[in-house]
């Protein structure tokens, strides 16, 4: 009911369906900004396991996006924003993930819930309802293009990688000039014919894209509270398992030192017994 209201507001202020989403998408915008994940990009402290988490979902959820957009790539809510040249990500994730994980990586990816639930909803509006996936295009691709370069530099800096392997993903070689780009992608956009219920569906899936991936954010830090917990558990437990074993090893494998140890105490006592008056 709330966002029905915001959306009402918005329509009565600006026709064009780019500064709509924008508008409504405002407060949404700034909760998935201060979620814990993209806190650590904008404080320069992202850490490895954040990261290859975060790339992971993303593939994921770009692969059910882009095959989406391909396969309704001629439908009129859809043709005007499709650029797949420009902006295709799934290949340069594919690269980066095989940089952390080897070649096997496929095999190594895992994702959260709240990332499935995310992917699905994005192939539901592509059999169902096409037009409505250009709010997750909008969502995803401008984006990842506005903040890929500088979040691409911190990433580079925080994880001490020396050269721009395993960041594929912030660059956008097809595109000379970010600024002109999302200029024409907005105007494509707002080109767009589209009935009134049609433009509510949009700004209605606009903010729901965002709170999925609110979720998909809040979901992979857990994953890795989770890891790091578990790891931290597993070592201290290993120091005291190998500690114990080495002096139960210790005693049982030398006759000389338990002798020894024996004489020890005997010593001790003495000495206690001398001091006691």
């Amino acid at each position: 009911m709330e966002s029905e209201k915001k959306i009402s507001a918005v329509q009565m202020t600006d026709s064009d369906l780019s500064e709509q989403i924008k508008q409504v998408t405002k407060d949404c915008h700034e909760r998935a900004e201060n979620t814990e994940l993209m806190l650590s990009f904008q404080r320069g402290k992202v850490t490895l396991p954040q990261f290859k988490v975060l790339l992971c979902s993303l593939y994921e959820v770009y692969q059910a996006l882009e095959e989406e957009m391909d396969r309704n790539s001629n439908h009129p809510g859809v043709a005007p924003i499709y650029f797949p040249a420009e902006l295709a990500r799934l290949k340069t994730l594919a690269k980066d993930l095989e940089f952390f994980y080897g070649q096997n990586w496929r095999e190594k990816i895992v994702v959260p819930a709240a990332t499935k639930r995310y992917c699905h909803r994005i192939r539901q509006l592509g059999r169902e309802n096409p037009e409505f996936l250009i709010a997750h295009a909008y969502t995803r691709y401008l984006g990842d293009l506005s903040g890929g370069q500088v979040l691409g530099r911190i990433a580079q800096k925080s994880l001490g990688l020396k050269s721009s392997d395993g960041l594929s993903f912030f660059a956008f070689p097809g595109v000379s000039s970010p600024n002109l780009f999302k200029q024409l992608y907005r105007s494509r956009m707002n080109s767009v014919a589209l009935t009134e219920e049609e433009r509510n569906g949009v700004l209605e899936e606009a903010v729901r894209a965002f709170e999925l991936n609110i979720q998909v954010f809040d979901d992979l830090q857990k994953m890795v509270n989770i890891s790091e917990n578990t790891q931290q558990n597993y070592s201290t437990k290993s120091t005291a398992v190998n500690t114990l074993q080495f002096s139960n090893t210790l005693i049982k494998a030398s006759p000389l030192f338990t002798m020894v140890l024996g004489l020890f105490v005997a010593l001790a006592t003495v000495s206690m017994g001398i001091y006691a008056f």
